[in-house]
């Protein structure tokens, strides 16, 4: 299985940081914040990650190369301009081939355990995703959660509200028919969930989406003092 880390925003939210350094590379807990995602993959078995760039594209492929200092083989799309989620997953395609692959956004950090995502079988589906509980800055939530399926709000679907972690498995046939361009993800999703055909899971993990200075040093102190061991 192959995955994907999402890492060509311009991380605006996170100036002054960002201005010189990639998201991706900022650090928590002494390690960047991409590598803590390559090591959960090299664990579970995944060694062929396909990265996309865009921002500081050159310091980031500096930085990380051929992934080998990793124990895995990373091999990178640039983007002229950030194409957005689904966009840089379509501009990817070529190198991530025919079968369903991990995709995680690389501004988000967790100590979820990644092999479940193995374990996933798209038969019907386009899509697993996995939700976690309303943070304070995301209190409504993206989707809701019933019964292993997952729901648009406007399907009126009784179950839990969540909010979409970053963590996923997608099948390339979302895709079928997509020209190459600029395009988010959750319309996709969403047109598929009207379709019924995105599964879903509820984490039972620490969870941050690094989007603020802030949240940033934060989970820093958290990590150093161990909370998270």
């Amino acid at each position: 299985m192959k995955a994907m880390i999402l890492a060509a925003g311009l991380g605006n939210r996170m100036r002054p940081l960002t201005l010189y350094k990639p998201k991706p590379l900022l650090e928590v807990g002494g390690k960047p914040l991409i590598v803590w995602h390559i090591k959960k993959l090299k664990e579970i078995g995944v060694t062929e990650i396909v990265i996309n760039s865009a921002w500081l594209a050159d310091v980031l492929i500096g930085a990380l190369g051929d992934g080998s200092q990793f124990g895995v083989q990373i091999r990178w799309t640039r983007e002229d301009e950030g194409l957005e989620t689904a966009g840089g997953i379509i501009n990817a395609l070529p190198l991530l081939g025919t079968e369903p692959f991990i995709l995680v956004n690389g501004d988000v950090w967790t100590t979820f355990d990644f092999t479940s995502l193995l374990e996933v079988k798209l038969e019907n589906d386009l899509a697993h995703l996995v939700f976690v509980s309303n943070p304070e800055q995301h209190p409504n939530g993206d989707f809701t959660l019933a019964e292993g399926r997952a729901y648009t709000f406007d399907q009126n679907q009784q179950g839990e509200n969540l909010t979409f972690s970053g963590v996923s498995v997608i099948h390339p046939k979302m895709f079928d028919g997509l020209e190459n361009g600029k395009r988010p993800l959750a319309p996709l999703l969403k047109n598929a969930m009207l379709d019924g055909k995105i599964s879903a899971e509820k984490m039972q993990a620490a969870w941050v989406d690094v989007g603020t200075p802030e949240r940033l040093s934060d989970l820093d102190l958290q990590i150093r003092q161990g909370m998270y061991a």
